[in-house]
Order: structure tokens, then sequence, then C-alpha cells
């Protein structure tokens, strides 16, 4: 099983007048970047999300947001007594001098300063609770949104290792000619260096054998098939499995590479050129792999 890199995931709760939402949305990284923006009522628990967070998330840039709708009732009013009957006092014998009305001394001495304090309520273990609860039903949403997009993923991977097999069947069509056209060369160019140098006819053999083993490729489609087993059993494993498909796709590289260099014959090298496509979007979709 694998699982995509992006994803996204949503919940929503009520408690009380107030509306709760947690989304979780990332896109592709090489390590964990995570960006937490977190309501009040998870501030003092953000260390220990990120704790968890980080064991479940793995790697991508994820952002998470947990924020409140509705009415809030995080703040409350309260009155500095002292401070008021201060106030009060000044601006009675003020008024009094200037014989001024005092209907509106009420309003005028609740605007000074610091007679009216907000203090921020403490929120509840229910709503913090919940607050939680939430972010980590949307943290299951968005990683089951994760393995709907891995399973697309496995089946396009599936589908272009499975062309490279069958090419590397093709290939197989044309090595006995590219043998024999091989050694039909290097022997027209030996009957026209007899007429100048005189030359071990076993000697000869023996290198004919030599040069046509150098061109055989046996060892590294043996190689190539067996990195195309280890890519899907290491894609139908239950670890995070990304880095390690990327690194048997480079090791696969190199096997068609080498396929290509010793083609010495025009087909194969169409072929080789086909594998190399493939292998390319290989490439590409193993980086949105988790």
């Amino acid at each position: 099983m694998i699982l995509s890199m992006t994803g996204f995931g949503k919940a929503q709760g009520n408690y009380k007048h107030t509306t709760y939402t947690a989304e979780v949305r990332s896109v592709n990284s090489k390590q964990l970047d995570l960006n937490l923006r977190l309501n009040s009522a998870l501030r003092d628990q953000e260390m220990e999300l990120r704790k968890n967070l980080a064991s479940e998330l793995i790697r991508g840039k994820v952002d998470i947001a947990v924020y409140a709708e509705g009415v809030s009732d995080d703040k409350m009013l309260s009155l500095n007594q002292s401070l008021f009957d201060h106030y009060t006092e000044m601006l009675k014998e003020a008024s009094d001098k200037q014989g001024l009305d005092q209907s509106s001394l009420l309003a005028n001495v609740l605007k000074l300063p610091e007679v009216l304090q907000s203090e921020r309520k403490e929120k509840t273990q229910e709503e913090i609770d919940l607050a939680i609860a939430l972010l980590f039903d949307a943290v299951k949403n968005f990683q089951e949104f994760r393995s709907a997009e891995g399973d697309q993923l496995r089946i396009d991977l599936t589908e272009r290792l499975n062309i490279i097999r069958n090419l590397m069947i093709e290939v197989e069509k044309y090595e006995g000619e590219r043998i024999v056209t091989v050694r039909q060369r290097m022997m027209d160019r030996f009957e026209e260096l007899k007429e100048k140098v005189t030359m071990d006819e076993g000697r000869l053999e023996q290198e004919l054998v030599y040069y046509i083993e150098k061109y055989d490729v046996t060892e590294e489609k043996v190689r190539l098939t067996a990195h195309l087993k280890y890519f899907e059993e290491t894609m139908n494993s239950e670890e995070a499995a990304g880095r390690k498909l990327g690194f048997i796709s480079q090791e696969m590289g190199r096997e068609i590479n080498t396929l290509g260099s010793k083609a010495n014959h025009a087909e194969i090298q169409k072929i080789v050129v086909q594998m190399k496509d493939e292998l390319e979007k290989i490439k590409e979709q193993v980086l949105n792999v988790l």
C-alpha cells in the first residue's frame, strides 16, 4: 500500500454557540514541514500536538488550521471599582465647579483607561477535548484521502512497470539477430585485415567470443527484472515507500542505460528510448508518494 503525499481533510463540530472547524492539507516536500494555526482552545497543547501529528503525517508540507466561528465567550469584563470611584469623584467635583450636566457622567467614567478590564476565560476541558477530537478527525479524513490517491498512483505505476517488462520481451526478438550482425561485421573487418597482416585463427575466434560477450545484455535484463519486482514489493509494503521507490527507480535507470549502451541495434535502441520514457514517468509519480 502506498500513500500520496498530497491530501485534504476536514472536520466540524459545535460547542454551545461556537462552530469549530479543523482542516488539514498538504503538498510535496522532502521532509515534514508542519505549519500549525490553532485556535486559543488548543494553544497550550501545541507542543504535544506537534509531536503526535509528526508521527502520523511523516512527510510533506502540511498546513493545519483549527478555527472557531460564532458567539465567543472567551473574554469577560470586570470593573475596577476603586479606580471607578476615584474617577467619578474627580469628575463630579469638576462638573460642580463648572456647573455641568452630570447625566452622562457614568458613560464617560467607563471610557477612562483601565476602568473596565478584559479577562480571558479559561476554556473548559469539554471544549478543549472537542477541538482536539475534531483535529484528529480531520487528520483521519486527510489520511483516507492520501490512501485513495495512493491507490491511483499504485495503479499507474504498476501499468508502467508492466510496459517496461513487455519492452524487455521485445528486446529478446532482436538479440539473436543482433549477435549475428555484430559477428558478421567483425568477420568482414578481419577478412579485410588478412590481406595486410597474419592472424591466428584460434586467437581470432577467442576475440570474437570476448567481444560478443561484451554485447550480451542478459545480466542487465536479470537485474532490471529484479528491480521491477522489488519496486512492486515495496509499493505493497506497509511502510512509507516514497524514498525507497526513488532509490529503486535510480537502479532501474542504470540497467536501462547499460542496456542502451550495449544495444548496437537500431530497434533495440528504440525500445530503450521507450523504457527511459516510462521510467521518467515513474520517477515523476514517485515524487508524489509518501
